[in-house]
């Protein structure tokens, strides 16, 4: 493979990073070659490395390089809760708030029959046997608020009552600290409508 041959294949491979266009790859690649070689290198053996080592939790599906992930693994975390989300990053943001003490299921996207995802590639049929283990008594749907993300909460929500639970779901509202007249339409009728 030549230079300008394996340049281009770096570039090509950067582009597939979510929200990186040509021009982004192209200067991501020439920092790395031109300035920061050792840094390319430790990109190259993580990203390897992570490949190989990184699966999914057996039980919530998030990744990690063991069985079980650290928080399915976590006996103080409360056996009772299970939070649907999309991706590991929605967890983590989860995570980050300190506020939920439970464990998860990790759908790793959403309904998207465009895109060929329906409930089978999302492993609906996983969820709904861990949510009826006798364990669980409150399955959270924090999916998030888009057209899909919505969508994909309503066959989960219906597909949980058909079994006998009552899901719920996140909350949406104004966010603390803004004022009124900034906030979209949407967001206002919303809040409204989930008054408490």
């Amino acid at each position: 493979m030549s230079d300008a041959n394996s340049l281009d294949a770096l570039i090509q491979a950067l582009k597939r990073l979510p929200g990186v266009g040509v021009k982004s790859a192209q200067r991501m690649a020439f920092h790395l070659l031109q300035h920061d070689r050792v840094g390319a290198q430790h990109l190259a053996q993580a990203l390897l490395a992570a490949a190989k080592q990184t699966q999914h939790c057996e039980h919530c599906h998030t990744f990690t390089e063991h069985t079980l992930c650290a928080t399915c693994r976590d006996e103080r975390r409360d056996q009772t809760q299970l939070c649907v989300v999309e991706t590991p990053a929605d967890q983590a943001a989860m995570e980050r708030t300190g506020a939920y003490r439970g464990l998860y299921f990790v759908l790793m996207g959403k309904l998207s029959p465009l895109d060929g995802i329906g409930p089978n590639e999302l492993g609906l049929k996983k969820l709904f046997e861990r949510a009826c283990d006798g364990i669980v008594h409150e399955v959270i749907l924090a999916t998030n608020f888009t057209a899909e993300g919505e969508a994909t909460a309503y066959v989960i929500s219906e597909g949980l009552k058909a079994r006998g639970l009552h899901p719920t779901r996140l909350a949406r509202g104004v966010p603390v600290g803004s004022e009124l007249e900034y906030v979209d339409l949407g967001t206002i009728a919303h809040a409204l409508v989930d008054r408490r």
